[in-house]
């Protein structure tokens, strides 16, 4: 699981934060309380990415820290991006966004049921 959550990391969830922080997040102003703690959280996230000391105890706060943030995100910052956002900063980030098809790896041994 460690070696999936590292792939994982590496090729979708590292860029999806950079896009997060060069795109969406400027439409607040930087000091938007909103905006500090998305950026708290990605920094958390970061870190415990990085660190496998304890690769169980890792894994479980991954989980649950990506779970917060994912709904921080969706109910609450997201909402209020959208509501002041002007129609050209939305038609901005939607011709930014260039994004590859999620392609999962399906090849990871996390993936085959022992039989």
């Amino acid at each position: 699981m460690k070696v999936y959550c590292e792939w994982f990391w590496e090729n979708h969830l590292q860029a999806h934060f950079e896009e997060e922080e060069k795109l969406i997040f400027p439409i607040l102003p930087e000091d938007n309380p909103l905006v500090k703690q998305a950026l708290s959280e990605h920094k958390r996230l970061r870190r415990l990415f990085s660190d496998w000391e304890n690769v169980e105890k890792t894994l479980r706060q991954i989980e649950e820290d990506l779970e917060r943030h994912i709904r921080f995100e969706e109910r609450i910052l997201f909402t209020d991006i959208q509501e002041k956002a002007t129609s050209t900063q939305l038609d901005a980030i939607a011709a930014q966004e260039v994004r590859e098809k999620f392609v999962e790896n399906g090849e990871d041994p996390f993936w085959v049921i022992a039989t």
